[in-house]
């Protein structure tokens, strides 16, 4: 019997040890924003003040675009995700994307508001900034029920929509993102806010995929080092906590009058393809184009062939008689 306690306390002793050396190979306290700049910011990124957030920002392509397009990220991404669309735009288009507050080198607004409305009042502020007075919209996941609230909002501001793998509704995921479920968890909060595994981070990019085998060690460097700037852990898991404001406007996306162009992945399994029928229904005159191998993310997976039926949008609706629908 002796034997067998002098057993177990030897496990659990080694058990210990491993769990500690875990934590001390997985520490990773915030970094400060300007750590992260020189990797993250070079040109043309800028920095512009937003209802007095410094706010990273890119503005490329012809200044004198009457409607520039919009380029709103998902949870937890950056502008970056926007890096393949953008370079096939910016030679026509007028394309600004930024990082959205609690996110990228953005980071946490004052408030610590994260709901639809204050994101919506978010970008009819940053278009005054940049005096743009009309823009077309184009969002993912989060971004996506950003850009309809603020066509909603602003009517006015938004010409044209386009959701891709949009949030909005209530809906079941099939598979959550391991750091999302961790961010969600108030109990590991104290943890979290100073551990970090690069492979949880690495899991939740493949989990968003269709093609796991696209994630590349560069992209997962980019997710994992801008969730590490200060304050974008803890604005996640206030934004996880005012999650229900954005089922809660569901009901609002029939108030979209803007023509919409819905995008999916036929792999998404953060929000079912089924959800796109939805917005299909919702949003009179909607066009959806789905694409059956991709994921999430479909934008950053593939943005080449995703970027294609957004053009043939814009060219579909400029060709159209003036004072057309």
């Amino acid at each position: 019997m002796v034997k067998v306690f002098k057993g177990l306390s030897a496990l659990l002793v080694l058990g210990l040890l491993l769990a500690g050396a875990g934590v001390a190979l997985s520490w990773a306290p915030d970094r400060p924003v300007e750590s992260l700049t020189a990797r993250w910011a070079p040109a043309p990124s800028t920095f512009i003040d937003v209802e007095g957030l410094k706010v990273h920002l890119r503005d490329e392509g012809p200044r004198d675009d009457p409607e520039p397009i919009v380029l709103l990220h998902g949870t937890s991404a950056s502008l970056h995700t926007w890096d393949g669309w953008a370079e096939q735009l910016k030679g026509e288009h007028r394309v600004i994307r930024v990082d959205l507050p609690a996110f990228g080198l953005t980071g946490p607004n004052a408030e610590r508001n994260y709901s639809l409305p204050r994101y919506s009042q978010f970008v009819a502020a940053l278009l005054d900034v940049l005096k743009v007075q009309r823009a077309i919209l184009v969002g993912n996941s989060l971004g996506g029920a950003i850009a309809w609230k603020t066509a909603v909002d602003f009517p006015e501001r938004v010409s044209r929509l386009v959701l891709i793998d949009a949030g909005g509704y209530p809906s079941e995921a099939t598979e959550v993102p391991i750091g999302f479920r961790l961010a969600a968890n108030p109990d590991l909060a104290p943890l979290m806010n100073r551990v970090l595994p690069r492979s949880t981070v690495e899991a939740s990019v493949r989990s968003v995929y269709g093609h796991p085998d696209k994630v590349t060690p560069e992209l997962v460097d980019r997710y994992y080092e801008l969730t590490l700037r200060a304050g974008n852990r803890q604005a996640l898991r206030d934004r996880f906590a005012q999650m229900s404001t954005i089922s809660g406007l569901s009901r609002q996306i029939k108030r979209v009058t803007q023509p919409t162009l819905i995008l999916w992945g036929g792999q998404d399994r953060l929000i079912p393809p089924s959800v796109a029928q939805q917005f299909v229904n919702d949003i009179e005159g909607s066009q959806i184009v789905t694409f059956d191998d991709l994921g999430h993310v479909p934008h950053e997976e593939d943005p080449a062939r995703t970027v294609g039926p957004f053009k043939i949008f814009l060219k579909s609706l400029s060709s159209r008689p003036e004072g057309a629908g």
